[in-house]
């Protein structure tokens, strides 16, 4: 069994219509930018982006 490394990217924010503190996971940087930046339309918005790295096992055939 071999162990790859990959990265996903956590987007944190706050949704000031519903005050409430969420998060999304997503693939790509660019994914997660585009989502962070829609979600921060307001003064009281905010969004943080965390890479993550992840463990992937891959079995061997």
């Amino acid at each position: 069994m071999e162990t790859q490394l990959a990265q996903e990217f956590h987007v944190t924010y706050f949704d000031a219509d519903c005050g409430r503190i969420s998060s999304e996971i997503f693939d790509s940087l660019k994914d997660a930018e585009r989502f962070a930046s829609r979600n921060c339309l307001g003064e009281e918005s905010w969004a943080v982006i965390d890479a993550v790295a992840v463990g992937h096992a891959r079995i061997a055939a």
